[in-house]
């Protein structure tokens, strides 16, 4: 049965979030710009789903994760957890939410202490959110190294001791500790061998089915986000530019930018291979410092139109589920 079937209620809710960072200033530029890293950005997610979001480098996917989860502050719009606008919280009323959200994040070596063991890195989230004994702590730790694929053995052992992929299951065991609801996984595989990728990507998907996980998935590569999402949202300069279910996302794709990104993914089968057209994905991004007027991807699209460049599309439902914002949807 689809995971999106039956449900009625939304364990997230952002609407409108936008976050803002001062740039420049100093001795040789006095005056500070604002950098819009998130851009008027809305999505829903219902219990035990995947929303994927994926977009090139400073598109600010792992912004919106960070902010989400409370380590940036926004500046503006508003993010429900199970109705509750986490926005408007304190710090001491924040933290019943804190144990419900966790993530994990990119890099498995330095989101890891170097000084301290296995044990002592997992054990981190029980000292500080519970009041568990020392034994019921130990049984849970050594619970969350057997969920992952880590024996017992390796609790008196240093991160520097694994490979990356080992350190990313010590990374996702600690995300888990407190049981939470929602996981924030950003680029979780980026760092990892291709080989491990695969590893990565299901052990999180028995996760998700074993503890009825809902997850974040951020990435800038299309395959990974496409085999573990159920939806998947596509970023541009800080704003969403499509959002749909994975196989109607793929199926019938209606943003240019989302045709490009489809387009560069790399084909194994060299005859299908030479038979495809080359990436239509052309030009850099934009300073986000200084954004085209209009549409803030007509500088690099193909089916550019004067209206365009004039006025800003309006994000609309186009199809039931699938959200784009363009002008000129492409039709298949």
């Amino acid at each position: 049965m689809d995971k999106q079937d039956n449900r009625t209620e939304y364990l997230l809710e952002v609407e409108d979030l936008r976050v803002e960072f001062p740039v420049g200033g100093g001795f040789l530029r006095k005056e500070k710009q604002m950098l819009r890293a998130v851009d008027g950005v809305s999505f829903k997610i219902k219990p035990g789903e995947t929303l994927g979001i994926v977009g090139e480098s400073g598109c600010g996917k792992s912004t919106i994760g960070n902010t989400i989860i409370r380590l940036l502050k926004e500046t503006g719009g508003q993010i429900r957890f199970k109705g509750t606008d986490i926005t408007k919280l304190s710090k001491k009323e924040l933290n019943p939410y804190r144990r419900q959200m966790q993530m994990i994040f990119q890099d498995p070596f330095s989101s890891l202490n170097p000084r301290k063991k296995v044990f002592d890195i997992i054990a981190e989230p029980f000292r500080v959110q519970t009041n568990l004994s020392g034994e019921e702590m130990r049984d849970r730790i050594y619970r969350m190294m057997e969920l992952v694929g880590l024996d017992r053995e390796y609790a008196d052992r240093y991160p520097h001791e694994f490979s990356g992929g080992q350190r990313q299951r010590i990374g996702i065991a600690r995300a888990l500790a407190l049981n939470p609801e929602l996981v924030i996984c950003d680029e979780p595989v980026s760092a990892l061998d291709v080989s491990i990728q695969a590893q990565i990507l299901n052990l999180l998907k028995d996760l998700q089915e074993e503890l009825n996980l809902t997850y974040i998935f951020i990435a800038h590569g299309m395959p990974a986000v496409q085999y573990i999402s159920d939806r998947i949202a596509v970023m541009y300069l800080g704003k969403i530019m499509e959002i749909a279910p994975v196989d109607e996302l793929f199926a019938h794709t209606m943003h240019p930018y989302t045709e490009g990104l489809l387009s560069a993914i790399p084909i194994p089968d060299p005859v299908l291979r030479d038979e495809r057209q080359e990436s239509i994905l052309e030009g850099d991004l934009p300073s986000p410092l200084d954004l085209p007027k209009g549409c803030r991807f007509c500088s690099r699209c193909r089916y550019v139109k004067d209206l365009c460049r004039e006025r800003e599309p309006e994000f609309a439902e186009k199809e039931p589920g699938h959200f784009v914002c363009c002008h000129f949807p492409l039709e298949h």
